[in-house]
């Protein structure tokens, strides 16, 4: 199994481009602290977003942001100027989410703009059709049913 999730700051603000055959996509940095014994040290990773994904990054995410990021790694290699073989790990994003809270957010610009189209559309609940007590587990509970 190839997961990854990470939790950051975004080291630079996510800028949608498009391939020769149109996908979308967005190059961009998170940047993790950790410690290690007395010490905080900070590593940096690549992110790569696709498609929705990559056009929800450049729409609301700045640097700065702080994420929750779940994806795969991906290596690759290639050959430097110099000549000599080199070779890194991607992390390629299938989810994220913001991870700042939004009294952290009202002062910054990193807060969303008010054109909810990315956001999920949730219908409310339909009203209980019966007055049968639920709360043992949402079940309904007939008074009839019951044998003592």
């Amino acid at each position: 199994m190839n997961k990854v999730f990470l939790s950051g700051n975004l080291t630079q603000a996510p800028e949608v481009r498009y391939t020769q055959s149109g996908k979308a996509f967005t190059r961009m940095g998170i940047a993790i602290n950790r410690r290690y014994k007395d010490k905080e040290q900070t590593d940096f990773f690549n992110l790569i977003a696709w498609e929705k994904t990559a056009e929800f990054c450049s729409r609301y995410l700045n640097k700065g942001s702080r994420v929750l990021v779940e994806g795969r790694l991906q290596t690759y290699s290639y050959e430097g100027q110099d000549g000599t073989k080199r070779s890194g790990i991607d992390v390629i994003v299938d989810n994220i989410e913001f991870a700042d809270s939004k009294r952290a957010n009202s002062g910054n610009d990193n807060s969303a703009p008010s054109d909810n189209s990315y956001q999920e559309r949730r219908q409310p609940a339909p009203p209980k059709k019966n007055n049968y007590n639920d709360d043992f587990g949402g079940e309904p509970i007939d008074p009839e049913d019951t044998p003592f």
